[in-house]
């Protein structure tokens, strides 16, 4: 049987990049059971309102939904159960030193399969304020308005 290749993407967390500023982003493994990606294969999964924790020296996935394996029996897995995210050591500690002494966040931004393994992208991010979330929608309302007008002006529209 031939390995997997390439990148498949399976959720992304589209409200991320609202609602947080991303300063880092980092690729980990996670720890999953039989029947976790066997669902994550038929493309089934939501970050919407997960985050990850460090807790003794470990990252921890929290509350991404992985909806149950149909053809499963009793052995299936809960849907929200935290998930273990493998990371190398010295990212874990630069990890835990820049969320606790200033206030930063782990949030999922996507969730997708790289040669056969289930990765999640993890952003170290620092989260909006409400006038940060209008400045960024009047700049790409902005951008948008200045790339129709040159389209426009293309074509001698205007």
């Amino acid at each position: 049987m031939p390995k997997e290749r390439g990148h498949n993407l399976i959720a992304r967390n589209r409200k991320a990049r609202h609602d947080w500023t991303v300063l880092d982003t980092y690729e980990g493994g996670l720890v999953l059971t039989g029947t976790e990606v066997k669902s994550l294969r038929q493309g089934r999964a939501s970050l919407v309102d997960s985050f990850a924790t460090i807790d003794h020296g470990e990252v921890w996935l929290r509350n991404m939904h992985i909806p149950e394996y149909t053809e499963g029996t009793w052995t299936n897995h809960a849907p929200r159960r935290s998930r273990k995210v493998l990371l190398h050591r010295d990212e874990i500690e630069r990890l835990m030193g820049k969320t606790k002494e200033s206030g930063l966040s782990l949030v999922p931004l996507s969730l997708y399969f790289s040669d056969g393994k289930a990765k999640v992208e993890l952003a170290l991010a620092r989260g909006k304020r409400i006038h940060d979330k209008r400045r960024d929608m009047a700049k790409r309302d902005a951008e948008r308005e200045m790339a129709r007008a040159i389209g426009q002006h293309r074509k001698g529209m205007r």
